[in-house]
C-alpha cells in the first residue's frame, strides 16, 4: 500500500511538472483561433440544447 502512494504522488509530481512545462509556450495564433472556436461552440450549443430539450420531453410524455 506505501509502494501505491508513492507511485501515486511520483505520478502527480510528475503531471504537474509537465502541465506547468507545457503551460509556458503561447500560441501565436490563440486570439483568432478562439474567436473561431468560440463561434463554433456557440453554433453548436444553440444547435444541441433545444434538440435536446425536445427529446427530453418526448421521453418524459411517451415514458413515464
Amino acid at each position: 500500500m506505501g509502494i501505491l502512494t508513492i507511485l501515486v504522488f511520483v505520478v502527480i509530481i510528475i503531471a504537474i511538472i509537465s502541465t506547468l512545462l507545457l503551460a509556458g509556450k503561447g500560441d501565436e495564433k490563440y486570439s483568432s483561433s478562439s474567436k473561431r472556436n468560440t463561434t463554433n461552440l456557440t453554433l453548436i450549443y444553440a444547435i444541441f440544447i433545444p434538440v435536446l430539450l425536445i427529446a427530453l420531453g418526448i421521453f418524459i410524455v411517451f415514458f413515464t
